[in-house]
């Protein structure tokens, strides 16, 4: 996310029940036993605003996706949404550009207020109205406009095909609002917001007065009419600056669970421990959706050679990578489509397959590139700190090829600017995926430079190729698409996809249900968490 769709599914309750682990019910009906003690997770995806028109990154989302209803949802292990607050939603016409959506009856925020199709139409006209620089107003960028007809019926009109359209509103950027409390032109602050989730937020501390959110205290909101089934009445989120005092207050009992912000080898650790009974810990281990590249700037004189980024393609030794830096809490990843999402591809391994030193050799000897070639790599946060860019330039270095230079630029501020301006020549970066669509892990990076500023085009890809997969509402019908593009960057490395992150989850042992919402959806469900034996 953020450094910034699945198929059309239109679903009743009973369709739920058979997707997810979740069914339909009430708060009041769900919970079981004691629930009264609120579950207390940590996290060091710490987080500013909460606002859905203003919050744009891992930690505010973590929360949002348990307080708002959307129009649509991820059931568990899904990478297609389903209906949420709406009953049916579908594309209507040709291409991809009309979408209707009909609302569930009855629906009321946590504050008894009605929530009606007025109040759709008035989230999405408020975030792309105010427009927050930091928010996620550029995944609505193609909706033109949307209407309401009546209290349940939606209508969004788009400048142009867009069929990952349902996976964005599945989003936190399409949380739905009250209309009676949200102002229409500035934000709202983060101990006044209003939802209609299984959860509403209680209480919002900050440290020393400051802005930024230590504490959020939840609790199961009375007026929730969705299908979450609710294992816990009270949820408590604790943000942390460093992972080593996360898992402090995890040790200490402070918290009774982690999200995946362990260091890797201490999650590597804990399952060690557990698995020798020697911890009363345990680890939950999932497929996650993050991953994590090499990007080249392609207008550099060095690194604009297409021949020295296919040599450095052919010298990246991924597993060991994994095995020696992450303790095998990444697993390789050889396109940019992470395992566990349509569209995977394994075209780097492809073409280039395993290190191979003598074959980058004759790469650089047939475009006549003098070696070794004088290459500077930069990065900025890793979860292995600086041995995961020392190992990169051990292995670029293989056969006296490249001469690298390690930079580690501390602010992160500074480091986004400094791929945006051309500063860089090879820099590290990890992406974190909005939703779990082939797309959003190709557009973003690759059209017109792409995010990570890299300067590479294609205008087979960004002229045909996306636009082609964007008009299939049909996401699997897409995969043709995502397949030719992924063998042209191959082919062109404008960018090495490196790895994608397992989850590790830490938890007491009497911590239930962790196991049932770690997925590559990326979304953490709250309410699927319980505590056994009476703790």
């Amino acid at each position: 996310m953020k450094t910034s769709a699945g198929r059309l599914a239109a679903l009743g309750c009973a369709g739920l029940v058979a997707a997810s682990v979740t069914g339909c019910g009430s708060v009041t009906d769900a919970v079981k036993g004691d629930g009264a003690k609120a579950i207390t997770m940590g996290t060091t995806a710490t987080t500013g605003v909460l606002d859905p028109a203003g919050a744009y990154d891992s930690g505010a989302w973590l929360v949002l996706r348990n307080t708002f209803q959307s129009l649509l949802s991820y059931p568990a292990a899904s990478s297609s949404p389903v209906p949420d607050a709406a009953q049916s939603c579908e594309f209507t016409g040709g291409e991809a550009t009309l979408y209707h959506c009909t609302l569930k009856s009855g629906l009321k925020f946590s504050n008894g207020h009605p929530l009606t199709a007025a109040d759709v139409v008035y989230s999405i006209d408020r975030t792309k109205k105010i427009k927050d620089d930091n928010g996620p107003v550029g995944l609505l960028d193609t909706i033109k406009s949307v209407e309401a007809k009546g209290d349940t019926e939606v209508v969004f009109h788009l400048a142009q095909p867009d069929a990952t359209l349902p996976a964005k509103l599945a989003t936190p950027a399409g949380a739905i609002v009250d209309h009676q409390v949200f102002p229409a032109d500035k934000l709202l602050g983060n101990d006044k917001l209003i939802g209609s989730g299984p959860y509403k937020i209680d209480t919002v501390e900050t440290e020393s007065g400051g802005k930024v959110p230590s504490k959020i205290a939840l609790s199961a909101n009375g007026n929730y009419a969705g299908d979450a089934k609710l294992r816990n009445k009270k949820f408590t989120v604790r943000y942390f600056e460093k992972a080593d005092a996360l898992k402090d207050a995890l040790d200490k009992g402070e918290v009774d669970l982690t999200d995946d912000s362990l260091e890797p080898n201490t999650a590597a650790q804990v399952r060690s421990d557990q698995q020798g009974g020697k911890t009363d810990l345990q680890v939950v281990e999932g497929d996650s959706n993050d991953t994590r590249s090499i990007v080249f700037n392609t207008k550099d004189a060095t690194t604009g050679n297409i021949a020295v980024r296919q040599a450095a393609a052919q010298l990246v030794d991924r597993k060991t990578l994994a095995r020696d830096v992450f303790a095998r809490t990444v697993q390789p990843v050889y396109s940019m489509v992470p395992a566990g999402v349509t569209g995977h591809t394994t075209s780097f391994f492809d073409k280039y397959g395993d290190q191979d030193v003598a074959k980058a050799k004759a790469i650089l000897a047939a475009a006549k590139v003098q070696t070794p070639v004088k290459l500077s790599l930069t990065w900025s946060r890793s979860r292995a700190e600086g041995a995961e860019s020392e190992m990169l330039k051990k292995q670029l270095e293989a056969g006296g090829l490249f001469q690298v230079t390690v930079q580690h630029e501390a602010d992160w501020e500074a480091f986004k600017k400094g791929w945006t301006d051309g500063k860089y020549q090879a820099y590290v970066v990890g992406w974190f995926a909005d939703y779990p669509d082939a797309d959003n892990y190709i557009a973003p990076l690759i059209v017109e430079g792409g995010s990570y500023h890299h300067g590479w085009d294609d205008p087979r890809i960004s002229q045909k190729l996306v636009p082609e997969a964007l008009k299939q509402a049909d996401r699997g019908a897409a995969t043709s698409s995502y397949n030719q593009i992924q063998a042209i960057v191959a082919d062109n490395v404008p960018l090495i996809p490196l790895f994608q992150n397992k989850a590790f989850y830490a938890a007491k042992s009497y911590i239930t249900g962790v196991e049932s919402t770690v997925d590559t959806t990326g979304v953490f469900r709250f309410w699927e968490i319980g505590r056994s034996g009476g703790k």
